[in-house]
């Protein structure tokens, strides 16, 4: 399934950049072509100007000519030292004149051409019925032309310019383009997979500890209900029975139902700490009251267990929270430290202000806790030893809950522990 989210995230990814690259290379390019054509059409028309006012065809000068009439030389005109009988412009140019049929009665040029190149060149021009000035482009022999034809009532006059070197730039730009995407494209690629693996992880962690959540509660609700169908067998198979010699049945039928009823009563909470986090009202409160109430309620269960208990709490420490839900957390560290203390075992509780924070600690002498489990005991139905902790009556989800409170208010809680000596559990708030 993630490995599906993940290609379709990649496929995503890689069609939306594509189509920006190419609005992007395609906006480029289709402004790179108006300028080089643009160039072209004045560079153009400025030669057709000049074929349009008085020349000395006798006074231009002559080139040896090459094949294909490629000349072999350059004269540039009206520049310092230049022919004044030579067309303006840098690219290699000359000038056909037609009749109304399209036949050639006069041509120019700055060098020495073949007449079947002339004959050529005019075969390639769109001779269709033009009214007004047209420009058009061809390639002959390798060679990119542009030309403009200018109707006059007697003919045409058709001016040729070469314009290879404009249109080798328009193609090297289109070149450049697919390199770069592709390349782009390649890099984007393994980016995508690598951001989409790191995007996922998280997801695909919280997927399996829902998973994992779904498996323990059942488990969980699972054992109780086993427990109450063979109590409630018992009693049909002793129908006879009265109720007070079926009575040790209903005492395990009553105590796994409250089992489960703490069960769903703990998970229902943990679901309405996660939806009121933006809505919980939070206020100024004592935590020194609220410690020294919880060690109050607990000083029985303390005293009838047989262990000690010490406590240094010091006055009037206020933290912003929520009270009810903070002696809850105090409530829920208190009495794991009490029921996983040794016989005849000792409970330290103690709170102080540090720097800017108010600190709990809540300790106690018992086997401790292993450091691989250190970082595991506040998942949900996490436990060090499920056997262990179904004697004391617990499912897992008490430090899930306090964990979940002090995250709501924005406070930190971790533990600290010696194999074999105990542990301390700590909260800071603010």
């Amino acid at each position: 399934m993630f490995k599906k989210l993940r290609n379709r995230f990649l496929v995503v990814n890689l069609v939306s950049i594509s189509i920006m690259m190419l609005v992007a290379f395609a906006t480029i390019y289709i402004i790179t072509y108006q300028n080089v054509q643009r160039e072209t059409n004045m560079e153009l028309f400025k030669v057709s100007d000049f074929y349009h006012g008085p020349y000395n065809s006798s006074n231009m000068p002559r080139t040896d000519e090459t094949k294909s009439g490629e000349p072999r030389s350059e004269v540039q005109g009206n520049g310092p030292g230049g022919d004044p009988n030579s067309p303006p412009g840098r690219s290699v140019s000359f000038m056909i004149k037609t009749d109304n049929a399209w036949n050639i009665t006069d041509t120019h040029s700055r060098f020495s051409m073949e007449d079947t190149f002339y004959t050529e060149a005019l075969e390639k021009v769109d001779q269709a019925g033009h009214t007004e000035r047209k420009t058009g482009q061809f390639a002959l022999d390798g060679t990119n032309w542009a030309y403009v034809i200018d109707p006059s009532s007697d003919g045409h006059m058709i001016v040729f310019i070469d314009v290879t070197a404009q249109q080798g730039i328009l193609t090297n730009l289109i070149y450049t383009f697919a390199i770069v995407g592709l390349v782009m494209l390649i890099v984007i690629y393994f980016l995508s997979r690598y951001f989409a693996n790191r995007s996922i992880k998280p997801v695909k962690e919280a997927f399996e500890k829902q998973k994992q959540f779904i498996a323990d509660a059942s488990h969980e609700l699972k054992t109780p209900l086993a427990i109450i169908n063979t109590n409630t067998d018992v009693l049909l198979a002793n129908r006879e029975d009265t109720i007070d010699s079926q009575a040790k049945w209903l005492h395990y039928i009553k105590s796994e139902t409250e089992r489960m009823s703490r069960l769903t009563s703990d998970l229902l909470y943990l679901t309405e700490i996660d939806d009121s986090r933006s809505t919980m009202i939070h206020s100024k409160f004592d935590m020194s009251d609220a410690v020294e109430t919880i060690i109050l309620t607990m000083e029985a269960v303390i005293f009838e267990k047989n262990i000690s208990l010490d406590y240094s709490i010091e006055p009037q420490l206020m933290v912003h929270g929520n009270s009810e839900q903070i002696k809850q957390v105090i409530l829920i560290l208190l009495d794991n430290a009490v029921k996983y203390s040794r016989a005849k075992g000792a409970v330290n509780v103690s709170l102080k202000k540090q720097n800017h924070e108010v600190v709990l600690a809540v300790s106690n002498t018992g086997e401790g806790i292993a450091p691989e489990h250190l970082d595991r005991i506040f998942d949900r139905f996490y436990r060090t030893d499920a056997s262990r902790a179904r004697k004391h009556g617990g499912h897992g989800l008490g430090l899930a809950i306090a964990r979940s409170i002090v995250d709501q208010h924005k406070g930190q809680i971790y533990a600290r522990s010696v194999v074999g000596e105990g542990a301390t559990f700590y909260v800071r708030l603010t």
